[in-house]
This record gives structure tokens, C-alpha cells and sequence, in this order.
């Protein structure tokens, strides 16, 4: 059974509540997908010649292909034995945080428009002369329901940045990522794309601040809570 972390510090302040303990190979095996599923589905786009109503997808697709090695490097950084610092303690926490903002989100943002290309368009397979051209309608869809689950991972607590800013602003932030995800995807059907680039580069820059912020608090509330936290006597 795993012990309780102390609540109060040696100066009888409250403890900063930090995110329980992660398997760091559970989130190693986590990096291998968002590598190499996002990354095969943007040279897929790309071997077609990459035209415009998708560009901005493959894009989203290598980032998040890309963040998950970055995710990997903090997650590959975490330790908690002999030279153990303040950094290598957040190093699953920081991980965990780069792959859920960094990489999920822009896989959530590429995956509808990735879905009409696929389903639609002609450079990624030739129509047959018979073939009757039947419209999907509402079931294009369908892929962005994988975003309702990430909201309830987000805001019921499961999520590491539950554990880095507060309740109120956790809800803001999600609320605007579900915003920015629909209004690109709007965007892009209507071929509005300019405006497309702009909300999804709105999105990217908003959840990369929130990733730097969160892995600075990080491993600031670790710093707080290991010079504050009762330490036991060595028997």
C-alpha cells in the first residue's frame, strides 16, 4: 500500500498538492504511439502533395508526432533515487503534460479534417467511372467525438494540469481548446483557410504557454514541497 504524502509543511503552511505517481512506462509506451501514428498519417498527406485543404493538417500531424519525442525526454528524465533533484522528480508530470496539450490536442484538431480528406478526396484514391459519389453528411463527425472523452480526462480530474492551475481556469482552458477544435474544423470546411491557420495557430500557441507555465510550476510546487515537507529520521 503506498504511503501518504504529508499535507503540512515543517512551518505549518499547507503542502502544495502534487499529481500521484505516474508508471513511467505506461507513458513511455504512450510516446511510441503518438510518434508514430501521427507521423504515418502525415507522410500519407504529404506523399500526395500535400494541397491546400489540408496543409494545415499535416502540420498538426507532425507537431504532434514531434512533441511526443519532447514529451519523451522529460519522461525518460524522471528519478527519484540517488542524485535526484527537483527536475527529475516532475520529469513524468512534465511528460505527461507535454504529450496530453502538445501532442493529443493537435491530433484531436487534424483528425476531422484528416477524415473528409481521406474519405473524399481524389489524390489519395481514383474513383471508379461507375461509381456513385454517396455523402457522408453528419457521419464526418464521428471522429471528433474522441474530443468529449479527452474533456472529461482534462476536467474530472485526471489530467496533470488539474494539478497545476485552478479548477476555474482548468475549465477555461479546455472550454477554449473544444472552441478552437470546432472553429478550424468550420473553418476548413468552408474553405476559409486563413482563417483556419489563424485559430488553429491561436490553439497551438495558447496549449504551448500553458505547457511551458505547467512545467515551471511543476517543478516549482516540487521545489515547495521537498524544502518544506517533514522529513523522517534515517533509522
Amino acid at each position: 500500500m503506498s504511503k501518504e504524502r504529508p499535507t503540512i509543511g515543517t512551518d505549518g503552511r499547507a503542502l502544495p498538492t502534487m499529481p500521484p505517481e505516474r508508471d513511467a512506462r505506461v507513458w513511455a509506451r504512450l510516446v511510441r504511439v503518438m510518434f508514430y501514428t501521427p507521423g504515418f498519417l502525415a507522410l500519407l498527406l504529404l506523399k500526395t502533395g500535400e494541397p491546400t485543404s489540408f496543409g494545415i493538417t499535416v502540420e498538426l500531424l507532425m507537431l504532434s508526432s514531434a512533441a511526443a519525442v519532447v514529451g519523451g525526454l522529460f519522461v525518460a528524465s524522471e528519478s527519484d533515487g540517488k542524485g535526484a533533484d527537483h527536475s527529475s522528480r516532475t520529469g513524468v508530470w512534465s511528460g505527461s503534460l507535454v504529450l496530453e496539450l502538445l501532442s493529443v490536442v493537435p491530433f484531436l484538431c487534424a483528425v476531422p479534417p484528416l477524415f473528409h480528406e481521406l474519405a473524399s478526396s481524389t489524390l489519395l484514391h481514383a474513383r471508379a467511372p461507375d461509381a456513385v459519389n454517396v455523402s457522408l453528411g453528419a457521419s464526418e463527425l464521428l471522429p471528433m467525438v474522441a474530443i468529449l472523452p479527452f474533456m472529461v480526462y482534462q476536467l474530472a480530474g485526471f489530467g496533470t494540469l488539474h494539478f497545476v492551475v485552478s479548477r476555474q481556469v482548468n475549465w477555461v482552458i479546455n472550454i477554449a481548446i473544444f472552441g478552437l477544435i470546432i472553429a478550424g474544423y468550420v473553418a476548413n470546411r468552408e474553405s476559409a483557410y486563413g482563417t483556419e491557420r489563424m485559430l488553429v495557430g491561436l490553439l497551438i500557441v495558447g496549449v504551448g504557454a500553458t505547457v511551458l507555465y505547467g512545467i515551471l510550476k511543476l517543478r516549482k510546487m516540487q521545489t515547495d514541497f521537498d524544502l518544506r515537507s517533514p522529513h523522517k529520521e534515517e533509522k
